[in-house]
């Protein structure tokens, strides 16, 4: 006789979910969605679009988050069901379908559980992510690309939308360098444990002798501000440069100059831009990023904190936060959660939820202490 007693881990989940609903505060969340609604429903909200883009992306973001607590109890509604439906029928497969959905929504309530603990200044912001290659010639411009090919992918998973913004080809395989958007609810506090120097350790394939080689890439993680009034920058402070968009290998992508380069002349920092078919997006496109990277440094520096957000990263020995060992084993361990996988090629693939989930808790762990 079929007994499925799976009481004790629904009743834990719907504690943690209950937990959850709390923390989000469900009844402010329809709130808002009702407010932005209204808002949205204007007639005449395009005519400022900037306003009208803020409107709906908020709208989108806070439709996405209620929808995903409704799926989450509505699963665990239809999971006591299928349990009661297993033992009354005796049926084996609607017992293991039952065990399955439990342990998926044990990895999703999880999933939510970690977003709980994301209640920095910032953490709800869109990010802005940027990868360098650092230390070890070519194979850190190819270690690069792999790390970039690794986020794209893990957003995809997540169904997050993400512009790549620019980037800056190596001459004979990878990138030197690249920055992407991640337009989702707190996409900058969950990537944001993301940043630091990741080291790469394999058999190296642009070494005819095959020998082992160890490369490096830094990754920046910076909020990204909604408000252009956030920071002002003057004209004076800044120059802007304009050249034509390429890809690999310098074939060109756009016949026009409309790739734009800001550097900001006091700090040095440096943006460019080349996804926007127009100089003038472009611009409007750096300037925005110039002015997350201005406005984080002002916090570092009100703070004295230099490396509480995106900090110093050196992306060479000694200061690693992550290692993808290819050979002599193989491996991905983060130097600061001790979180290890032996499936590289699945993290290269996107499955990071392990890393950010165990990251997010260690630095919970680290600010309380």
């Amino acid at each position: 006789m079929l007994e499925l007693d799976l009481s004790a881990d629904i009743q834990a989940l719907r504690s943690t979910f209950s937990d959850i609903q709390a923390v989000v505060d469900v009844p402010a969340l329809r709130a808002d969605i009702a407010r932005l609604s209204d808002e949205a429903g204007v007639p005449d909200l395009w005519d400022d679009p900037e306003k009208a883009q803020k409107v709906t992306s908020s709208l989108s973001h806070r439709q996405s988050e209620l929808a995903r607590i409704t799926e989450i109890e509505r699963r665990l509604d239809d999971v006591e069901v299928l349990v009661e439906l297993a033992n009354e029928m005796e049926d084996e497969a609607s017992a293991e379908e039952a065990r399955a959905e439990v342990k998926s929504l044990e990895d999703v309530v999880g999933q939510l559980e970690v977003q709980t603990l994301l209640d920095g200044e910032y953490d709800e912001r869109p990010a802005v992510v940027t990868i360098r290659a650092g230390a070890g010639g070519v194979d850190a411009a190819d270690f690069a690309e792999m790390l970039l090919r690794m986020y794209l992918r893990w957003a995809e998973q997540h169904k997050y939308p993400v512009t790549v913004m620019d980037t800056s080809y190596a001459e004979e395989a990878g990138i030197k360098s690249a920055t992407f958007e991640v337009d989702a609810p707190y996409a900058f506090g969950t990537l944001s444990v993301e940043a630091g120097t990741h080291r790469l350790v394999r058999m190296s394939p642009f070494n005819s002798a095959g020998k082992r080689q160890t490369s490096f890439a830094a990754v920046e993680v910076i909020p990204l501000m909604e408000e252009a009034t956030e920071v002002e920058i003057p004209e004076s402070d800044i120059r802007v440069d304009v050249f034509r968009s390429s890809g690999p290998g310098g074939q060109s992508v756009n016949t026009t100059d409309s790739a734009v380069r800001i550097t900001h002349l006091p700090t040095g920092i440096v943006v460019s831009m080349q996804n926007e078919k127009s100089q003038i997006q472009n611009r409007a496109a750096a300037l925005r990023v110039l002015q997350s990277r201005l406005l984080l440094l002002q916090k570092e520096q009100e703070a004295a904190t230099k490396k509480e957000l995106a900090g110093t990263i050196t992306a060479s020995w000694g200061d690693q936060m992550r290692s993808y060992v290819l050979a002599p084993y193989q491996m991905v361990k983060d130097l600061r959660t001790e979180h290890e996988v032996n499936n590289p090629q699945a993290v290269f693939d996107g499955d990071l939820d392990g890393f950010i989930s165990s990251g997010i808790r260690w630095r919970k762990r680290k600010n309380d202490d």
